[in-house]
């Protein structure tokens, strides 16, 4: 058995893409695979083909039914904030302990388990927890998503720092092409990796919702699982 966190330095970076690359990667080699995302802001029930939950259930080839969005995103609410922001909209909490003890269980659903995590590395998800908290808890190693927008080095190098002093298993930096970025895809990465070492720091250009490039097999043998 072997899991993944994918985590991300904000929101909207590409999280779910490279989940759901993994999985089509790691199905194509024929290998035992589930996700799950456990927190889901922003889920509109009348539009579930382009939410971040039916997108892992397309690279699962899961169909998207109520069985399976409850499955693998327990915790779904309307508005496209913050978990804790979006719950308190409903009138509803996140059960932390629960959260912690159905990702421990996702963990040993299949031979190889991608558990996404909801916004960025701090972001809370309850009154006293973030989603820090959530990735100590459950101890997997990680994969961290950024963008190449102007700004993401600071960011990317911040939450190395936070994971590190935390001694998070950092597996691999992913760094998403963003779109329309006034920096170069690899100048980011060439200054990412200088302050990163000895993590990976793999560049993935925009693939306009194709699965198929290099950078896939190489976050996936970065992760070592």
């Amino acid at each position: 058995m072997g899991a993944i966190f994918v985590t991300s330095t904000g929101t909207d970076i590409g999280k779910t893409f490279v989940t759901a690359a993994l999985v089509k990667h790691f199905r194509a080699q024929g290998r035992a695979v589930d996700a799950f995302k456990p927190v889901l802001s922003g889920f509109d029930p009348g539009n579930v083909e382009d939410s971040d939950t039916g997108a892992l259930l397309s690279a699962l080839g899961r169909k998207l039914i109520q069985e399976e969005f409850d499955r693998i995103s327990p915790w779904r609410f309307a508005a496209p904030l913050s978990p804790d922001m979006a719950a308190a909209r409903e009138d509803r909490h996140i059960d932390f302990h629960a959260l912690v003890d159905f990702s421990k269980a996702a963990m040993q659903s299949a031979e190889i388990v991608l558990i996404e995590g909801v916004g960025g590395i701090m972001v809370p998800l309850d009154d006293k927890h973030t989603v820090l908290d959530w990735m100590r808890a459950i101890d997997a190693p990680i994969i961290l998503v950024a963008g190449s927008y102007l700004g993401t080095i600071s960011h990317t190098l911040s939450a190395i720092d936070v994971l590190g002093h935390h001694r998070r298993d950092v597996r691999a930096i992913v760094v998403s092409e963003s779109e329309d970025s006034p920096v170069g895809l690899d100048e980011t990465v060439v200054s990412i990796a200088r302050f990163a070492k000895p993590i990976d720091v793999i560049a993935l250009p925009r693939l306009d919702g194709s699965y198929d490039h290099p950078a896939i097999a190489q976050i996936a043998a970065a992760a070592k699982i």
